[in-house]
């Protein structure tokens, strides 16, 4: 007897691939779907990253080798609504966000669950690399790190609630190593077994994702200048699109030693550089929240917090502000290039308490 009906969202690569041998071979009734998000424009359409039209076909072979169902969602517009334009946004505005984030929220998570409802799954499965766990103390479902941390991916997966964990299978969480992974393509015999990994944004042609933002939001790249944090001048840039916090690249020569990216000011459209030590900071704001293992966040908290995707978490205090929706975390030790923008993952343990957007990062340490 079937212990359910799940959906696959099969991206063409070996990881969703094997998230639907393995769930198969568990006893669920698997139908494997794969979104169409490329946009016609774009020549990563049929030789780009997941979910293009050569990954389709990578799906469908996958599907037809586990003797599956297979069918493709046309998600091309909300996808470039919901991800895309969101991206190009957050470049005009000065920051650096992560569409991965974006990506999962409203689209595998939001849209793509919602029609695995509509078909009469019980559940959506990914082949994301994170555990999901039920508490029985507190009876929240829980977002943990992957068996194998090197692949672990919850960073970009901090926003799902708890219904959305409650619907969500991750079969590739418990494994010790992509090469398992490998090796159980291998003997499946599915032909992506050996498929490299996707390694850049879905969306963006191989000249950079400046060719968005030359149709969309052209002022993120007009010509401004670069000074140093007391306001010196120091020469000009070529949109502040073209830079990030910690950057080093395309800055002008000082007889002090290297220069790096500070902060980027859209009002101003203004570049500030210093040198490395400028780049550490001991606190930062974040909006946008997701919690997870709990409802929400009373009182402060010891957590750790990872900055970055593949960061590793450091040991920090986060605490609620009054009459704002902000939190003020606070690193035990100073962190580098802090990035307005990038998400904020807070751990105990391996279990995500939550998340959000890295809003403000203060100009100085203390």
């Amino acid at each position: 007897m079937a212990k359910g009906t799940v959906v696959a969202a099969m991206s063409g690569g070996v990881d969703s691939a094997v998230t639907a041998a393995l769930l198969k071979e568990q006893g669920y009734d698997v139908i494997g779907i794969t979104l169409q998000i490329w946009q016609e424009h774009s020549d990563q359409g049929k030789h780009g990253g997941c979910c293009s039209l050569g990954a389709v076909e990578d799906a469908r072979r996958a599907a037809n080798k586990l003797d599956i169902p297979h069918y493709v969602l046309n998600f091309r517009e909300y996808f470039a609504e919901k991800v895309i334009d969101k991206f190009v946004t957050e470049y005009a505005r000065g920051r650096t966000p992560n569409p991965c984030v974006e990506c999962n929220r409203s689209v595998k998570f939001d849209e793509l669950l919602r029609q695995a409802t509509n078909l009469g799954a019980d559940f959506l499965a990914t082949g994301h690399y994170a555990r999901i766990r039920y508490n029985e103390i507190t009876g929240r479902h829980e977002l943990s790190r992957a068996g194998d941390l090197a692949k672990d991916q919850t960073y970009a997966l901090y926003t799902l609630t708890q219904a959305q964990l409650s619907k969500t299978l991750m079969p590739l969480g418990e494994l010790e190593s992509k090469q398992e992974t490998r090796e159980i393509a291998r003997r499946y015999g599915l032909s992506v077994a050996n498929k490299p990994d996707s390694q850049e944004i879905c969306f963006v042609p191989k000249e950079g994702y400046t060719k968005y933002l030359a149709d969309k939001a052209p002022s993120a790249l007009t010509t401004g200048e670069i000074v140093d944090t007391s306001g010196r001048s120091l020469g000009m840039h070529d949109g502040i699109a073209n830079y990030t916090i910690g950057q080093r690249r395309r800055l002008p020569a000082s007889a002090t030693g290297p220069l790096f990216v500070i902060a980027l000011e859209p009002v101003t459209n203004r570049v500030i550089v210093g040198d490395n030590d400028e780049l550490f900071r001991e606190h930062f704001y974040v909006s946008d929240l997701s919690w997870s293992s709990i409802p929400n966040l009373l009182t402060p908290t010891q957590v750790d917090a990872s900055i970055r995707y593949n960061g590793t978490p450091a040991p920090s205090i986060i605490e609620p502000l009054s009459d704002s929706s902000w939190i003020k975390c606070t690193l035990e030790t100073p962190a580098r290039a802090i990035t307005p923008g990038q998400a904020a993952v807070f751990y105990d343990g391996d279990v995500v308490v939550g998340g959000g957007t890295i809003e403000l990062v203060p100009p100085t340490v203390g």
